[in-house]
């Protein structure tokens, strides 16, 4: 098979357009930058899902004009003001009532608490157990029992609260290495935790968990956070 590079790279490209195109390019992204600055936001860690669905609205009206000559950039810009009116307006409704901004920009829910995955949440929840564990080592949580409470927030993020050295608890480590060492079989007498909703206990023998019925174990650690 042929490629014929010139259509790839090139096709039917005007160069005496290519000039207008980077015109086009960086207003357009000037707008979006305006855009952005006029909802309030200062980073995209602070974007809710609905948040995100303006960003991805805003790029779909911006990037036709950027290079399609037969595009004008008015009609984005009007498209630009509508689409920030109607952000203004449901930010104001959300405002006004709770109902209104829990289904606009979702509700906050307990992951953890006392070193235990909240089996509701759980249920409800679509978060991938990497990605939460991934969460956790960049807060330098190396196991469940250094944490008192986790939160995930309606903009993704995820709030630990850590239990005191002291009372820090043996919990389900959530390091690489120490995890891939989850079995159902045990066969050595000491703390183990449940991989699924991270029960702890003494055990000797495997078994189902008493809390979740899941029966898979890890050996269980109680070290302290680094901090």
């Amino acid at each position: 098979m042929e490629f014929d590079w010139n259509k790839i790279f090139l096709s039917d490209l005007d160069w005496s357009f290519a000039l207008e195109i980077i015109f086009r390019t960086i207003l357009m992204f000037a707008l979006i930058l305006l855009m952005l600055r006029l909802s309030g936001k200062k980073g995209v860690r602070q974007l809710s899902i609905f948040e995100v669905a303006i960003i991805i609205a805003l790029g779909s009206a911006a990037g036709d004009p950027m290079f399609n000559d037969e595009m004008a950039i008015i009609p984005s810009v009007i498209v630009f003001g509508a689409v920030l009116l109607f952000y203004r307006l449901l930010t104001y409704l959300a405002a006004k009532s709770k109902r209104f901004e829990d289904i606009l920009e979702g509700k906050a829910m307990y992951v953890i608490e006392d070193g235990l995955f909240t089996l509701e949440e759980k249920a409800t929840n679509t978060f991938a157990k990497d990605e939460f564990f991934a969460e956790m080592r960049e807060a330098g949580i190396s196991h469940t029992g250094q944490v008192e409470t986790a939160i995930l927030e309606s903009n993704g993020k995820v709030s630990f609260f850590y239990f005191e050295d002291d009372n820090v608890i043996y919990g389900m480590p959530v390091l690489p290495k120490p995890y891939a060492k989850r079995s159902k079989d045990i066969n050595v007498k000491g703390y183990y935790s449940c991989t699924y909703c991270a029960y702890t206990e003494q055990r000797a023998q495997p078994g189902a968990c008493p809390r979740c019925r899941n029966d898979q174990w890890v050996p269980s650690i109680n070290t302290k956070r680094v901090t």
